[in-house]
């Protein structure tokens, strides 16, 4: 990595663009000129990189002249949008967004896992959905190990994971929570939500992504569609609800799993902690196991509460924490970019 690149980051002023600024500095990735990329109304504010002040630009479709890495944060639409134009231009596209993820000429990539993949690209490679990218750091080692046939699942989502005005309505939420009577029953406020269909401060809701006609959501979908492309699994089944909680910041997902071989909790442990870009936290007896609260802001995801599923054969059940700005976006996407 030697090679200075100049690197474009669209979305630049978003939750995960900030990120994404954050992570290239911190993992010194080879950046010769950073251009940084959003709406006609963030043009002309300025962020920094590495101590230094780096004008927005408006994204047009002839913002990529030069650039050899862009990365995409700002949603599906203008990743189908403008995606084409930068690989026009020369650049790699690395996207956020769900826009090419189940393209067949387009990698889908957590490097730990098929960091061999990235050479297929035609010019766009994808960052895999949140969810998925966190569960897999645990739940692949242990395919590779164990051979995975089917999960059961339940994901506990922050709320970061929508973006910066979900993370503003929820601590909106909490201090008009705490301007009134402490008592159990005023935890239901009189402002209306704008960001969820129902308030999420003190409350969880069974519902991320839209809905489909089986009565799963898309995001739900994501981990067993996603999970077949990335670990070239295709026989890999998984039934997963997706609950969005007051959190703000680290995803963590309740993980039932079903392997082709036997499996014991001692194997599974060894097995975890030799993982790359993986914490095992697993002392029950002392309290500790993975928080949301403590692995925000770590670029390690941390797997705990391991043990053997009771109602399943060869089942072994687990908790995943990971931070879904980094492990679950940016610093997924950098490391894509790494790849490279």
């Amino acid at each position: 990595m030697s090679q200075l690149k100049q690197v474009a980051i669209v979305g630049a002023t978003g939750a995960v663009g900030a990120e994404m600024i954050r992570c290239l500095e911190e993992r010194n990735y080879p950046v010769g000129s950073l251009k940084l990329l959003a709406s006609a109304r963030s043009a002309g504010k300025k962020l920094k990189f590495k101590g230094e002040d780096v004008v927005i630009e408006e994204l047009t479709k002839d913002s990529f002249k030069g650039v050899d890495v862009a990365l995409f944060s700002a949603g599906g639409g203008i990743s189908r949008d403008f995606a084409p134009a930068a690989v026009s231009a020369g650049a790699v596209v690395v996207d956020n967004s769900s826009a090419f993820r189940m393209d067949d000429s387009c990698p889908l990539v957590v490097p730990e896992v098929n960091a061999e993949d990235v050479k297929k690209h035609q010019g766009i490679i994808a960052n895999p959905n949140c969810t998925t990218a966190i569960s897999l750091m645990a739940l692949y080692p242990l395919h590779k190990a164990f051979g995975v046939t089917r999960v059961f699942a339940s994901s506990y989502q922050a709320v970061s994971g929508t973006g910066a005005q979900a993370i503003e309505e929820l601590a909106r939420q909490s201090r008009e929570w705490a301007k009134q009577d402490r008592a159990w029953d005023a935890a239901k406020l009189d402002s209306k939500p704008q960001v969820y269909p129902w308030q999420i401060a003190f409350n969880v809701l069974p519902h991320v992504d839209s809905f489909l006609d089986t009565g799963y959501t898309k995001e739900e979908m994501k981990m067993e569609n996603e999970g077949r492309k990335i670990m070239h699994h295709p026989g890999f089944r998984a039934s997963v609800t997706c609950v969005r909680v007051p959190v703000f910041r680290a995803h963590s997902v309740a993980i039932s799993a079903e392997f082709e071989k036997p499996i014991s909790v001692e194997a599974a442990r060894a097995v975890l902690e030799k993982a790359p870009g993986l914490d095992v936290i697993d002392d029950p007896a002392n309290k500790l196991y993975p928080l949301p609260l403590e692995i925000a802001g770590k670029d390690n995801c941390a797997v705990g509460r391991l043990r053997m599923d009771c109602a399943m054969d060869n089942g072994l059940a687990f908790w995943v924490v990971g931070d879904q700005l980094l492990k679950g976006a940016a610093l997924n996407a950098v490391q894509i970019a790494e790849c490279l």
